[in-house]
């Protein structure tokens, strides 16, 4: 099943969240449609127009918005002057639900991909009201088991450059939490500092890519390096935000308050994610939910597989 056809916003803002914070907004398609809201991944990604050619634009009005700090929103998580203690998970879905209003949207679908997945099954679980349906993908919950995994199970997997990216840490900082200690590096009133340790965590970001060829190429950005791998190792640092309970999962613990919203999950059978089993707990645990795997696939909602899957699903509720 092929994308939709390239097309452009029909309206755009900024929209003033509190706290010096404006988010940038678009919408198209439809505005007549069923609304679908895009969360994008990172924490700190922004939306790109991709995102637009997964839905049907004869049938939704799609919402797509940069989440605090990044993309068109302001102020950049990139400068060293942005408050990022007014960037947590709680203040996202509170701006959601401002846009949502702003809008005048009373249930939209909700899409996500990656870090946006642990974002809308929170939001869904936390406003189950406003919520019509879930399709998400790259899935994640947040938890801090999978922060474990991503930045220090998958040294075994590669071996040499773990080394290189533990290496960049100064000794003492080694043996925690080493997003926190990247972040710490980050948040260093030294731009020298602030550069080696964004570039590094993009580095292994980039081999964490199980398939070839490993580029990436928006890291090559620098606004965009440093605003990503801030806003990362300050949502990976901090247990996502999700309050006391993480290492067990808050938001697969909660899962049992999604019943009565249907959602689609499409999962790559190569996502290093999958290792420990949480799409699949979560999918046992959500009544309503289904799981979409795409063998040869990794991290990667552009994979064409993928995409036709998310096609599928967003073609499936667009009528409901």
């Amino acid at each position: 099943m092929a994308l939709y056809p390239e097309i452009e916003a029909y309206d755009h803002g900024m929209l003033d969240v509190g706290d010096g914070n404006r988010v940038h907004w678009e919408t198209c398609g439809n505005p007549h449609g069923k609304p679908a809201l895009v969360l994008h991944g990172g924490p700190g990604s922004g939306c790109t127009p991709y995102f637009r050619r997964l839905f049907d634009p004869a049938a939704y009005r799609i919402v797509l918005l940069d989440q605090r700090g990044c993309g068109r929103s302001t102020p950049h998580a990139s400068a060293y002057e942005t408050d990022m203690s007014v960037n947590t998970t709680a203040h996202l879905i509170a701006d959601l639900e401002l846009l949502r209003r702003h809008l005048g949207i009373e249930r939209w679908l909700v899409w996500g991909v990656s870090w946006g997945s642990v974002l809308g099954l929170r939001y869904a679980q936390t406003h189950p009201g406003a919520v019509s349906e879930l399709v998400l993908t790259g899935v994640a919950t947040g938890s801090n088991p999978e922060v474990t995994l991503l930045t220090r199970g998958l040294g075994r997997i590669f071996p040499a450059e773990f080394e290189r990216f533990v290496g960049e840490l100064p000794p003492g900082e080694r043996d925690g939490n080493l997003a926190a200690a990247y972040n710490r590096l980050i948040e260093s009133p030294d731009p020298g500092v602030r550069a080696r340790a964004a570039r590094a965590w993009t580095d292994w970001e980039t081999v964490c890519v199980p398939a070839p060829p490993r580029s990436v190429p928006r890291y090559e950005d620098e606004r965009f390096r440093m605003g990503f791998a801030r806003t990362v190792t300050h949502y990976f640092g901090n247990d996502h935000f999700l309050g006391a309970g993480n290492d067990e999962g808050v938001v697969l613990r909660d899962a049992p308050l999604l019943k009565g919203i249907p959602g689609t999950l499409v999962q790559g059978g190569l996502d290093f994610g999958n290792l420990l089993g949480t799409v699949w707990r979560l999918r046992q645990a959500w009544p309503g939910s289904e799981l979409v795997v795409i063998d040869d696939v990794g991290h990667d909602a552009g994979a064409s597989t993928v995409a036709a899957a998310l096609v599928a699903a967003t073609d499936q509720y667009a009528g409901h």
